[in-house]
């Protein structure tokens, strides 16, 4: 019997949706490496943000692109990245990596926004999570990935990820 390929997922969703907290606790679970999409944006990507300017498609290109190497690097305990993957055509950019798995920590706009309230040292301030929500397309049916309750606990979310993930 042939070996399953191995996990990649991606924790997607817009700024303060908990993809880095679920994703390090999701790769630690399944004992996957784990890929910080943020970490990978180009600094002037970073400086857009930081200016209060959303990024556009072409912003976003080159940093799908390295997204993607990532999830493509061969890996046999597999992976879980984070990255927003707002739009459709954004994850069709990141499935050229292969088979990935889409999981949407969905919370409501004011809890995103008191969350990003909160925090501190993140280059994406909350005054741009209005331009993420509106980018915002759901998972298709055709689309391999599922949404979860992003208000649950931490641990909650983790233990339906791996219901549904059959781990």
């Amino acid at each position: 019997m042939p070996a399953s390929p191995p996990l990649r997922l991606v924790v997607m969703g817009p700024s303060g949706c908990g993809k880095s907290t679920l994703a390090r606790a999701l790769a630690q679970a399944l004992d996957c490496r784990l890929v910080e999409g943020d970490e990978l944006h180009p600094p002037a990507n970073v400086r857009k943000m930081q200016s209060g300017q959303p990024l556009d498609d072409a912003d976003r290109a080159p940093w799908l692109d390295a997204v993607a190497a990532a999830l493509a690097r061969n890996d046999s305990t597999g992976v879980v990245a984070t990255c927003s993957a707002l739009k459709r055509r954004y994850r069709d950019q990141l499935r050229a990596a292969g088979h990935i798995t889409f999981i949407l920590p969905f919370s409501p706009r004011e809890v995103l926004a008191e969350r990003l309230a909160k925090r501190a040292g993140h280059f994406m301030p909350a005054s741009l999570l209005d331009s993420q929500l509106g980018d915002l397309e759901p998972l298709a049916e055709d689309e391999a990935g599922f949404a979860i309750d992003g208000t649950a606990s931490v641990e909650s979310q983790i233990a339906i990820m791996l219901s549904r993930l059959g781990r």
